[in-house]
């Protein structure tokens, strides 16, 4: 009964089968992995994926993550489940009603029922063995005798004429079942090894899986970060034009008011202008000298003329203010500025160089930001930490988590390295050099071409042109370690996928040369 209860349990509701390649959705449901991808695929282009078993709702394609747990259920179960199948070979000799073989006899070559083997068991000659439809594959092909042995010379199986008589006279021999057990024993270790190596496949598809589902996760919260900083934009910068619109047009407002004040004292003047014009041009078309020159003197027009010039001063038409235009706009600037407080978590944080690290064949500056090639030695003092084999430096920071990224400018150096490396790298030997090894990582010039080196592996990269300025790329929870040239257009030159197990401290290395880290370390929010 419990079996048959574990047997329901280990069901797929989709196929109704036995779970093959068993998988996990979020919610938690289980199902093969064929099945959830068939059904998956018909959701496709609905804008909304669901669980076949609680109807629960994604809104991206679901990640499907590998139940090794249950796999290894259903492993067991179906190792130690007593075969409830016919074996689908029956008994030769019950041709009325089919009745299921028990055994073979291979003397005979025929499959028999428990009924029909009594006879057959009595002889020694009647070799019995499980039940087959094809006996004949247990008999020498040359002498129609029973295999009892195994040629390790030519790997094949004999009987005892063959040992002999036959072709396989003189030839290393074994007893099947002695052949047999050596061979199980060496399928034994290699089924061992190959269960280890898919334990660690395993290991390592679910780690991924788990590593994509962080970086969906990763992505949706950087989505939103992004999405509500761009609305946040678009309110402050809709803001910014109300005022710089209210603004001018206040300022149009009060220049109109202005101009139109003067305009209509213009007009006054120029009533009275006409006036006394009118009253002027009489007194010249006048015969009567005497009125002429009872007439008050003109001196009243040059009155006038002062006054008008006194009022046209006091009334100047105002231009708009720009100056406070362009005060409120620069109100940009702050919106910039916490835009970038929006990127990086923090500002950039100085990278020196760890001048106890350094090899005695390079100088280090005295700010500790560039290192150079020395044809005279240095004469540092002994470290255990100190390079001895070749001219490289590390820093003192080091990164054990987040996404940093830093540049150094190469412009003096004919032939260098720069990557990152582990503490425990060694300080002696060929294999101490960035990339020579298993504990560091690292992007070389020379000869006028570019390779990434890991464990002592090039990589030439083709197409890129020299560049003075590298930026290195650290993203240590994903594993990634990448290589950039600071050409215009900035292009990528290589990643290097790994999984991190220490701190990450810069490294240079140069020969005849000079390279010099510029700014410092930029920190990315996660």
């Amino acid at each position: 009964m419990a079996s048959a209860d574990l047997r329901q349990e280990l069901d797929c509701s989709i196929c109704l089968n036995i779970y093959t390649d068993p998988v996990t959705l979020r919610c938690g449901h289980n199902f093969c992995q064929v099945c959830i991808d068939r059904v998956l695929d018909t959701q496709e282009g609905s804008g909304v994926y669901t669980c076949p078993e609680c109807r629960a709702e994604f809104k991206k394609r679901p990640a499907l993550i590998r139940n090794i747990t249950l796999c290894n259920i259903v492993g067991s179960f179906l190792s130690i489940r007593p075969d409830q199948e016919e074996t689908g070979t029956f008994c030769i000799y019950c041709v009325d009603s089919p009745v299921p073989a028990t055994k073979s006899c291979l003397h005979y070559e025929a499959p028999l029922c428990d009924k029909h083997l009594r006879v057959h068991s009595k002889s020694a000659e009647h070799v019995l063995c499980d039940p087959t439809t094809s006996p004949w594959n247990r008999k020498c092909s040359v002498h129609r005798k029973i295999l009892d042995f195994y040629c390790t010379d030519d790997s094949v199986c004999i009987c005892a004429y063959c040992c002999v008589i036959g072709e396989h006279r003189g030839h290393l021999v074994e007893m099947l079942d002695v052949a047999s057990e050596k061979k199980k024993e060496k399928l034994r270790n290699v089924l061992q090894k190959l269960t280890t190596k898919k334990e660690e496949t395993e290991k390592r598809v679910q780690r991924l899986q788990e590593h994509m589902i962080e970086d969906q996760e990763r992505a949706a919260g950087v989505t939103e970060r992004v999405t509500a900083l761009f609305r946040d934009i678009r309110r402050q910068l809709e803001d910014l034009e109300k005022r710089v619109l209210s603004e001018i047009s206040r300022q149009e407002e009060s220049v109109s008011l202005s101009v139109s004040d003067l305009i209509q004292q213009l007009e006054i003047n120029k009533d009275e202008l006409s006036r006394k014009m009118h009253h002027i041009e009489e007194l010249c078309n006048m015969s009567d000298p005497v009125t002429v020159l009872l007439e008050p003197d003109t001196g009243d027009l040059c009155d006038t003329e002062d006054k008008e010039r006194h009022d046209n001063q006091g009334n100047s038409v105002r231009d708009l203010d720009v100056s406070v235009i362009s005060g409120t706009l620069h109100t940009l600037s702050d919106i910039i500025r916490g835009i970038i407080r929006g990127i990086y978590v923090q500002e950039p944080t100085d990278i020196l160089l760890n001048v106890n690290t350094a090899a005695n064949n390079i100088h280090i500056s005295s700010d500790r930001k560039s290192t150079s090639w020395s044809h005279r030695m240095q004469n540092y003092r002994e470290r255990p930490e100190r390079f001895q084999s070749h001219p490289q430096v590390l820093s003192t920071e080091s990164f054990s988590s987040g996404r940093h990224y830093w540049e150094v400018e190469v412009s003096k150096s004919v032939s260098w390295r720069v990557g990152m490396c582990y503490p425990s790298i060694d300080r002696r030997g060929g294999q101490s050099r960035i990339g020579d090894n298993n504990k560091s990582w690292g992007l070389r010039w020379h000869n006028k071409e570019y390779a990434v080196i890991h464990e002592k592996k090039e990589i030439q990269l083709r197409g890129n042109i020299p560049c003075d300025r590298v930026r290195i790329y650290l993203d240590y929870e994903a594993g990634q370690l990448s290589f950039y040239s600071l050409c215009d257009p900035t292009s990528h030159l290589y990643t290097f996928t790994a999984t991190f197990t220490e701190p990450l401290h810069a490294a240079l290395c140069v020969w005849d040369g000079c390279i010099k880290i510029t700014g410092g370390v930029k920190t990315l929010e996660k």
